[in-house]
């Protein structure tokens, strides 16, 4: 692969717009922050830099370039990192040629592109007039039917599996990945919505009925290897742009509401397919944005499901708020009766989830009870106890003072009662992973390595130097290094990374080094004090080595000069190679 072209783009492309468009970033200072997606992370510990073009994770130390960010989110190898942020840039990638990776699932996801071709093609023909008015009926237009690539299947138990068996799809391969069932057509008569992975490809789909036959609403595709309802977000490959540009995620219960909901241009959204929220899902909002906003349905399932979300979301630290629909309606069924503006205006003034979750608690409580006022306001206190913001807190509380005619200060002992159980009964349990320890050479190596990445003339002390490093990795992230500078006259870290993304070991250390937190900067005086640290080391060594060399030697000649060469390490003679 040609340096100079990956080079080019790398120095093209800011790593904070690259990243920013798959996890939110926020600024602070000269740095942007973000939750790490590399492991289960609830406070923004991914810190992205880009003055020096690089990110690292403070917490699992994840750490690279654009390329080594895109290759570990997107599961991209090098060649399509680079054609991919060649093409964004207007750099000509025409000489990168990809070759078709081939997996197990390969054949699954051939043979749902092609039965979705083949629904929509069913419906835009004359088979699929009926479909076409029940869904313009619905409100859903040509535009909206292409975008969502809506199709339909025909009235037949056995036309799609035919069809595919004559591409030479084995049935027992249809038959696992839902499309068929007991070899025949699991979809008849119905107009398909297709259902997607976080990349974009279709993976099962969802068939809905539109005429009076007494079969159930909705069909969906069963559990299969490529189909895992509880890791997907229906909308995420679209939604994951738009939340980023709209600073917030809408979520949403299926995907008829994210459809209406794109109809009136609000694209900012994500379905779960149901009303459980796996923890898989919950990870995947996090990236898309930190500002969540529940809007499901106004029954009560859907109630019962937004105080659930809601507090998974608050135990991550993220307060949603919520967008309140009146029983029974859905986005859906919202949307259409009540128009584009009276949604929007719903959504601009969504609540915070700890009003919506008072104001549901005092729904089911008789005022006239003493013994249901006291249990509410003690409700209301230990709910107010998650929230964060002391000044909301002081709201609330003169809030609930003045409806109930009751001292504020009452009302604050008692909140404080309720905050220490919390912190006495439900201890945080930490858990340490014992690291080992580096010894004193090993920090040495480490931060003149760190040096060396950030500046060029410590490279070239250390090559004057001439000393070796006694730690194998060491001494082969220093030879790349040294190699990179006499090349290319200067050391940037973002292109070596480039340099050495084909080193896995390598890149394991180089990514070590860059999470330390050592300082970037040093003087002659300090550097040299680390290059005694190893000399001191090296010498240490070669004294153990000789030590027990002598104890095997029989040869009393060979025994006197091994002495004599462990003597003038000692008083550090310079004729050795050693020196203090």
């Amino acid at each position: 692969m040609n340096n100079e072209l990956a080079n080019e783009i790398r120095s093209k492309v800011d790593i904070v717009d690259i990243v920013g468009e798959r996890i939110p970033l926020v600024a602070r200072g000269k740095n942007f922050f973000g939750v790490c997606p590399f492991h289960d992370d609830s406070n923004p510990s991914l810190c992205v830099s880009r003055e020096k073009q690089i990110y690292t994770c403070f917490s699992c130390h994840a750490t690279g370039n654009v390329f080594t960010f895109l290759m570990n989110y997107e599961h991209m190898d090098f060649r399509e990192t680079l054609r991919y942020l060649g093409e964004k840039v207007g750099v000509d990638v025409s000489g990168i040629h990809i070759a078709k990776k081939n997996t197990k699932f390969t054949p699954f996801y051939e043979a749902y592109e092609f039965s979705l071709k083949y629904f929509q093609n069913n419906l835009q023909s004359k088979i699929g007039k009926d479909a076409r008015s029940y869904l313009a009926n619905r409100k859903i237009d040509e535009d909206v039917i292409k975008e969502f690539e809506i199709g339909l299947s025909l009235d037949s138990n056995d036309d799609l599996t035919k069809l595919l068996t004559s591409k030479k799809y084995e049935l027992s391969t249809l038959n696992q990945i839902g499309l068929s069932s007991d070899d025949r057509d699991v979809y008849i008569d119905r107009i398909m919505f297709p259902l997607y992975d976080l990349t974009g490809k279709v993976v099962g789909f969802s068939g809905r009925i539109y005429r009076d036959n007494g079969l159930n609403k909705y069909l969906n595709t069963k559990e299969t290897p490529i189909f895992k309802k509880g890791q997907l977000l229906y909308h995420y490959h679209v939604a994951r742009e738009e939340c980023r540009k709209a600073k917030s995620v809408i979520v949403m219960e299926g995907f008829m509401d994210v459809i209406r909901a794109s109809t009136i241009g609000v694209r900012n959204t994500v379905a779960l397919m149901g009303t459980a929220l796996t923890h898989e899902q919950l990870q995947l909002i996090k990236r898309l944005s930190l500002n969540v906003i529940l809007c499901l349905d106004g029954d009560d399932p859907g109630v019962h499901a937004t105080l659930s979300i809601g507090d998974m979301l608050l135990e991550e630290g993220i307060e949603p708020k919520v967008l309140p629909l009146p029983n029974p309606d859905d986005p859906d069924t919202f949307i259409l009766n009540q128009g584009k503006d009276k949604f929007l205006g719903l959504l601009e003034n969504a609540v915070t989830f700890n009003d919506f979750k008072l104001r549901k608690l005092k729904e089911s409580v008789d005022f006239r009870s003493d013994e249901q006022t006291a249990q509410y306001i003690n409700q209301v206190l230990q709910e107010t106890t998650k929230v964060k913001d002391a000044i909301r807190v002081e709201i609330i509380l003169k809030k609930l003072a003045k409806e109930f005619d009751l001292s504020y200060n009452t009302l604050e002992m008692r909140f404080r009662e309720l905050e220490k159980p919390k912190e006495k009964e439900r201890p945080v349990v930490v858990t340490y992973t014992k690291k080992k320890k580096k010894t004193k050479y090993e920090k040495a190596m480490e931060q003149i390595l760190y040096f060396m990445l950030n500046n060029d003339w410590v490279i070239s002390q250390f090559e004057k130097e001439r000393f070796i490093f006694p730690n194998e990795e060491s001494r082969l992230l220093a030879s790349e290094i040294v190699y990179y500078y006499t090349t290319y006259g200067h050391i940037n870290i973002p292109d070596f990374y480039t340099y050495v993304q084909d080193k896995e070991e390598v890149v394991n250390f180089l990514n070590d080094i860059l999470a330390s937190n050592y300082a970037e900067s040093t003087s002659k005086d300090e550097l040299f004090e680390y290059f005694g640290v190893i000399r001191e080391y090296s010498r240490t060594q070669e004294i153990k080595r000789l030590t027990n060399s002598l104890k095997k030697e029989v040869d009393p000649i060979i025994q006197a000069e091994i002495a004599e060469k462990i003597r003038k390490l000692r008083i550090g003679d310079n004729k050795n190679g050693w020196r203090n």
